[in-house]
């Protein structure tokens, strides 16, 4: 894998992935684009979401719809690393079993979602959800 990160502007950057994909960063806190950190955040959340979707899919659950938001704590001084991470899943369908739906989203989290895992390596990582019936 492989993705470069070419300087525009002040502080304004473009990231490009091997998969001919490119992001906008902004390394003055989000004036123009997502900082470099808060792209962090979102990668956990689209990482964890893929497995929860295709985990529940794969249980044959009926569901509709998923939406995770991510909450994070930073250190006040440099390097400034996240110390606590929660992502909280909004799952949406019909006939959904809470019980499954607390395994998939636990499972992201502890075994496979891999930036999660990264991420566990020095922030502490907690997960929440909610089912909402459609």
């Amino acid at each position: 894998m492989q993705s470069r990160v070419k300087w525009l502007e002040n502080m304004t950057f473009v990231g490009q992935s091997a998969s001919g994909h490119s992001v906008v960063l902004d390394g003055n806190g989000g004036e123009k684009a997502p900082s470099p950190m808060e792209l962090v955040l979102m990668a956990a959340g689209g990482c964890s979401s893929v497995d929860v979707v295709s985990g529940l899919q794969d249980l044959h659950q009926q569901i509709t719809a998923c939406e995770v938001s991510v909450t994070a704590e930073r250190r006040e001084q440099a390097p400034r690393i996240f110390t606590h991470a929660n992502l909280h899943f909004v799952v949406t369908g019909h006939d959904l079993s809470d019980e499954l739906v607390s395994k998939v989203v636990a499972d992201s989290l502890e075994k496979y979602c891999s930036v999660c895992l990264m991420l566990g390596q020095g922030v502490d990582m907690s997960h929440s959800y909610e089912i909402v019936v459609a």
